[in-house]
C-alpha cells in the first residue's frame, strides 16, 4: 500500500487504497447485472478487471482521480468502491461515483461514507464542486444524493447511448460550503 494514500474512516467504515485481494469483489461488484445497469462500466472475467484494479490503486496512474475500498471497519470485509473521476485541479471540481455489493444496499453505507469523500475532496484537495451524473431512471441514487444535500441542477435528455439505447443524465452538484 501506498503510505501517502489517504485514509478515511467512520464508526462503522474504513475508506482504504486497493489492494490485489480486492480483485475478486471488484469484478464480484462491476459484472453484477443490478450494479452495472446504472454504472458506467463492467466486466465480463477477472482478466479484463485487472485494468480497472490498476486505476483503481495507483495515484500516479490515475492522476484524474482517487478510488478508495469501502471496508467494514468491524471485520474488514469489502463493501463497495467510492471515488473521485475527471478531477480538474484547474477548474476545482471532480465528479462522484460510488457503488456497494447488493448485500450491502440499504444499511446507510453510502451516506456514511459520503461525506469522507467530500470532505476530502474540499478539504484537502480544494475543490469547489462535486458533480454527479445519475442516470434519469436511477431512483435510488437520486434519493441518495438528496439526503447527502446534492443540487439538481438540470436534465441533458438523451445525451448519450448505452446498450444501444438513448439515455437521459440527470446533473446533481454540491458546492463546497463557505
Amino acid at each position: 500500500m501506498n503510505s501517502k494514500f489517504p485514509i478515511l474512516e467512520t464508526k462503522r467504515v474504513i475508506l482504504r487504497q486497493f489492494v490485489n485481494s480486492d480483485l475478486e469483489y471488484v469484478f464480484k461488484g462491476l459484472s453484477h447485472p443490478d450494479i452495472i445497469k446504472y454504472y458506467g462500466i463492467s466486466f465480463d472475467s477477472i482478466e479484463a478487471t485487472k485494468e480497472q484494479m490498476i486505476w483503481f490503486a495507483d495515484l500516479e496512474k490515475n492522476e484524474n482521480g482517487i478510488w478508495w475500498a469501502v471496508c467494514s471497519k468491524n471485520d474488514g470485509r469489502f463493501l463497495g468502491a467510492g471515488g473521485l473521476n475527471d478531477l480538474s485541479q484547474e477548474n476545482k471540481k471532480a465528479e462522484i461515483g460510488f457503488w456497494l455489493l447488493p448485500e450491502n444496499w440499504g444499511k446507510g453505507l453510502m451516506t456514511e461514507t459520503m461525506p469522507l469523500i467530500f470532505n476530502y475532496a474540499f478539504n484537502s484537495i480544494g475543490l469547489h464542486r462535486i458533480e454527479g451524473f445519475v442516470e434519469t431512471e436511477n431512483y435510488n441514487c437520486k434519493k441518495a444524493l438528496a439526503k447527502l444535500e446534492f443540487t439538481l441542477e438540470g436534465t441533458m435528455k438523451d445525451c448519450e447511448i448505452k446498450n444501444g439505447e438513448l439515455i437521459s443524465l440527470d446533473i446533481y452538484s454540491k458546492i463546497v460550503a463557505k
